[in-house]
Order: C-alpha cells, then structure tokens, then sequence
C-alpha cells in the first residue's frame, strides 16, 4: 500500500502525525482529496472546515480546522492551522450552545456559526 508522512499542526501544538493513506480536506477553492504521489500544491484551508486522515494502519483521524493551509508534496501532506480540535476532544454540547447563540445577522457571527457547525461534523453530530 502506497503511503505519504502527514502532520497536523496547530499554532498552539502538533496534533496528529503519521503514515496515511488519504487525506480530505476542504480548501477555499473546494474539496480536495490526496493520495500519495499527489503533485504538489498550496491550499489554503476554509475558515471552519474538517479535515480526516486515513492512516495506514486502518485509522481514521477526523478534525475540525479553522484556517490555515495545506501544504502538498508527492511525499508529504502538511495541514498548518490556525486551531485545530480532534473530533474526540470536541465537547457536542458546547458546539451546539455556541452554534445557536451566535448572532448570523453579523459578519463574526456568522464565522462563529459556522466554526461551530466544522465542530459539529468533525465530531459526528451534525444535525
């Protein structure tokens, strides 16, 4: 199986890093898939999107991301964010509380909603 070296950094630590076999992740241009050998590419991530790792060792490592960038070589998929949560350290409760209690009528309360609502699917709970 071929395979490629990931790592998941946020600007306050490193969250995952490993052997994969796939990576998803949702660009500002749209949605991009990798697989290793990919031709190397510079992304830059949504403001609140996932991302999912399948590792090689038949894991999948789902997260949400909030901006940032994605750095693709043939050999290497780099996610640097600017915060990044794994969807086991996601508290479904408090996504939800702050997904309803933002203001979408507002600009920062619409990124709000939707840094919420990448919390929520990252960790399986959208609605």
């Amino acid at each position: 199986m071929a395979e490629m070296t990931v790592e998941l950094v946020a600007v306050e630590r490193r969250i995952w890093s490993g052997q994969a076999s796939f990576v998803l992740a949702r660009t500002t241009v749209g949605e991009i898939g990798v697989l290793p050998g990919h031709e190397a590419t510079l992304a830059q991530l949504e403001e609140a999107g996932v991302v999912r790792v399948d590792g090689t060792d038949g894991t999948s490592t789902t997260l949400a991301v909030h901006g940032g960038f994605l750095s693709i070589t043939p050999d290497t998929v780099t996610v640097l964010a600017e915060f990044a949560e794994l969807a086991d350290e996601i508290d479904v409760s408090r996504a939800r509380s702050a997904r309803d209690r933002a203001d979408t009528s507002e600009p920062e309360g619409r990124a709000a909603a939707a840094r919420a609502n990448a919390r929520l699917r990252a960790a399986g709970a959208a609605e």
